[in-house]
């Protein structure tokens, strides 16, 4: 596995941080007809067409008066913004709080010409994929953060929109991100274990994860882990790869473990169902449609795929995953 590879991981433009600090950065680009802006609207992005299968742009002239603007970086074809209009977002199913760890999104429509990153974030090219992970990034990190920490200070945005000022103590304040761990972890027989949280859909199914803690190793999240939410001991930690997971501002770092025994027992709280499959167990119950399996957006379908050996199996229509 490669972190290149994976869908929201993947980038082609580049972010230009030299000229973010440039005075007038953003009027000069607004004064440029080249210049490509980006509408996110909540959690979602605008796209093309009726497929999703891209993002949608208008020129300067068209953007919202009024919306905050980012700048998302420059290739060889324009430069891009992202404008952040004033509605807030609209929570999915499991997005209320970090127990959801890798949640995998709503199973409402959005309405035509946007889309939720984790619906569409695999059918994206490399451009169109790091333009969103990194707007959808910065405008979840504006949202929250819009006072001081240390005075409680309204702060203003500069560095085009990389970075808040507090007028009153000039502090600088920057994007966070949270460190997440997610782990195949497969037993001696080479069964991966897979879990079931309250807050997903009846039969949704997937990888363990967490939140590093502070003062802990990446390493040492995991085995802490999936010992809480399943009891099984882990091993062998191996690191995979990682993307971002901007739903608000995760790094979801990817591994695989050696369990050193079978005694599951869920923890009742953050995991309900839990069990280790075989890879027989689990084409079965996917192309049934007895389980759901992770969206092809996030790392945690790239990890399944990867214990199994290729790219699941067409699963039965109207189940592939939730």
């Amino acid at each position: 596995m490669h972190s290149d590879h994976l869908p929201l991981a993947r980038a082609s433009v580049d972010r230009d941080g030299h000229a973010r600090v440039r005075p007038g950065l953003l009027d000069d680009l607004l004064a440029e007809p080249s210049t490509r802006v980006l509408t996110i609207d909540g959690d979602r992005v605008a796209t093309a067409g009726s497929d999703d299968a891209a993002l949608a742009f208008v020129p300067p002239s068209d953007r919202v008066p009024g919306a905050g603007l980012l700048y998302l970086g420059r290739d060889e074809d324009a430069a891009y913004l992202a404008q952040v209009l004033g509605a807030g977002p609209r929570p999915a199913a499991g997005d209320l709080d970090r127990r959801t760890d890798d949640p995998q999104g709503s199973t409402v429509s959005p309405p035509p010409s946007y889309a939720v990153l984790r619906d569409i974030g695999w059918q994206l090219g490399d451009r169109d994929a790091g333009l969103a992970v990194g707007a959808l990034a910065l405008a979840n990190w504006h949202r929250t953060h819009t006072h001081c920490p240390r005075c409680g200070t309204p702060t203003e945005v500069i560095d085009g929109g990389w970075v808040r000022r507090c007028p009153a103590d000039e502090s600088l304040h920057y994007p966070r991100t949270d460190a997440a761990v997610i782990m195949a972890i497969s037993d001696e027989a080479g069964r991966i274990l897979l879990g079931h949280a309250p807050q997903w859909p009846e039969g949704q199914f997937s990888v363990p994860a967490g939140f590093v803690e502070p003062g802990e190793s990446l390493e040492a999240a995991v085995r802490r882990e999936v010992f809480e939410e399943t009891n099984v001991v882990v091993g062998e930690v191996t690191y995979r790869a990682s993307q971002p997971w901007p739903f608000p501002a995760s790094l979801m770092v990817g591994f695989a473990g050696r369990a050193t025994g079978t005694d599951v027992r869920p923890d009742g709280e953050e995991i309900t169902e839990a069990r280790f499959y075989s890879a027989d167990e689990l084409r079965e119950a996917w192309t049934t449609g007895a389980i759901r399996l992770p969206r092809p957006t996030s790392i945690a379908r790239s990890l399944i795929e990867e214990w199994y050996g290729e790219p699941l199996p067409e699963a039965r229509a109207g189940r592939r995953w939730a």
